[in-house]
């Protein structure tokens, strides 16, 4: 038999009805819907005085939609226009410009209000209430982890703020804030390409965006945790303040620049006073140890409470060693953190809390996919826009599976973006007019499609708010 059997006779043309592809995407704009969202945004962009063609929050929940649904440009918009029959009438490429280019900084604050009104109604309505963040084997309970890190967003062309980054590039150094036990992206900052990595006050503003973005029931217990940009006496200085406000308590993980004054006190830790590392599934860590220097140091600039811990580890073949490091032929890394000694918290543990920040990476790795790749337009206003919807678009994301993918959609709860869009997000459907009523109908040979229906049914079931 020929290899090439399979496509004899096959024919292509462009004559199809009633197909509708991404057919998945529909639940993503029914989501932003059965929340509020859409009903919020279009109140936060009123105009006095001026009704446009187009609803403007529908404009915004309609380019979230795409960038969740992995469109890179604002003329992917066209794949939801081809979607009419479902979704009715959605704007234009031109129409999405005049939009973004209408979200004013009032606008994005008025917008940033909006979304904290409904990630308050989502999280009331989770089945089984927020997910607890992953350590070591175990969970953080009702602990709420916030993770700050910030990112390169390579330019290929002029635009407004874009500039030479530290890592030789040319582009835009945003800087953003991740919920840890959601993955929801709670809050960003657009900056300049040539924007420091550890300037505090972007640190602090984009935080504080971030806590605002909490719904208020659930700050009383707060991890926030950072790389070594973090580390700074301002920054950490913010931190120990935001602990003393009423009724919240805001511990810190951060890591710590390997000063001389550092590698003065690890070589005065005696061999006794290590303790082995964990891994991520809570068993000893190969080659991997700990230990507290806090008292060795003359930390009397910092804040008080401030602890400071090691950890060494033996070296990956081909990995590069400072000086000090080629001594004993240990890799050494520090952090600090505020967390007090307590009963059964042991040094490890406080290690493999730190440690999990890396998960921060997949967050951006996901938010470039959706949106943060790439900025559409020369001026930075209306990037600032792209960056905002590139945030809802993660939250829809999230809320999909928090909301939706549940009970018999379970299987596509752990799905990432891409492999949702995949799986889910582009999968066709024939649409199905009758008894005055639509029937969105998927292949029943998709392996999926199950999974799909429930989804629908789940955020279908989602009450309406008042």
């Amino acid at each position: 038999m020929k290899r090439t059997s399979w496509s004899r006779g096959l024919c292509v043309t462009a004559d199809g009805v009633g197909v509708v592809a991404h057919a998945g995407s529909v639940a993503t704009r029914l989501l932003a819907d059965r929340t509020g969202l859409t009903a919020e945004l279009s109140k936060a962009m009123t105009r006095r005085n001026f009704t446009p063609g187009h609803d403007r929050g529908r404009v915004l929940t309609d380019v979230a939609v795409m960038l969740a649904d992995g469109g890179e440009a604002i003329a992917d918009i066209d794949v939801l226009r081809h979607q009419s029959d479902v979704l009715g009438m959605v704007a234009s490429p031109p129409t999405v410009w005049r939009t973004l280019k209408a979200v004013t900084p009032a606008r994005l604050k008025k917008v940033a209000v909006a979304r904290a009104r409904i990630r308050r109604r989502v999280w009331a309505q989770l089945p089984g209430g927020i997910p607890a963040s992953k350590v070591a084997g175990t969970d953080l309970a009702e602990v709420i982890v916030l993770d700050i890190d910030a990112t390169i967003v390579v330019a290929h062309s002029e635009k407004e703020n874009a500039a030479a980054t530290f890592k030789r590039t040319f582009g835009y150094h945003p800087i953003g804030v991740w919920c840890d036990n959601t993955t929801e992206f709670l809050a960003g900052e657009l900056r300049a390409g040539n924007a420091g990595s550890n300037t505090a006050a972007d640190h602090v503003e984009v935080l504080t965006e971030a806590i605002a973005q909490v719904p208020g029931t659930h700050r009383k217990k707060l991890l926030i945790r950072s790389d070594g940009a973090g580390a700074s006496h301002k920054l950490l200085d913010w931190l120990t303040e935001q602990g003393k406000v009423r009724g919240r308590s805001v511990e810190y993980s951060v890591g710590f620049s390997l000063t001389e004054k550092l590698r003065e006190a690890i070589d005065l830790v005696p061999a006794t006073v290590w303790t082995p590392a964990l891994d991520a599934d809570g068993g000893v860590r190969e080659g991997g140890d700990v230990a507290e220097i806090t008292g060795l140091l003359d930390l009397g600039k910092w804040p008080a409470g401030m602890r400071v811990i090691v950890r060494r580890e033996r070296p990956h073949p081909g990995a590069q060693l400072s000086l000090f490091e080629e001594r004993d032929g240990w890799r050494y890394q520090a952090f600090v953190t505020n967390t007090p000694e307590r009963p059964g918290v042991q040094l490890a543990f406080l290690e493999a809390r730190h440690r999990a920040h890396a998960r921060v990476e997949d967050r951006i790795r996901h938010a470039k996919d959706s949106g943060l790749g790439r900025f559409p337009s020369r001026e930075f206003a209306i990037n600032q826009a792209w960056l905002a919807l590139t945030m809802i678009a993660a939250d829809l994301v999230a809320w999909t599976r928090l909301l939706g993918c549940v009970g018999d959609a379970e299987v596509l709860a752990k799905c990432e973006p891409k492999a949702l869009r995949y799986r889910f997000l582009h999968v066709p459907a024939r649409l199905i007019h009758g008894q005055r009523r639509r029937r969105l109908k998927i292949p029943e040979t998709w392996p999926w499609a199950a999974a799909i229906v429930a989804v629908f049914a789940n955020i279908a079931a989602i009450p309406q708010p008042a």
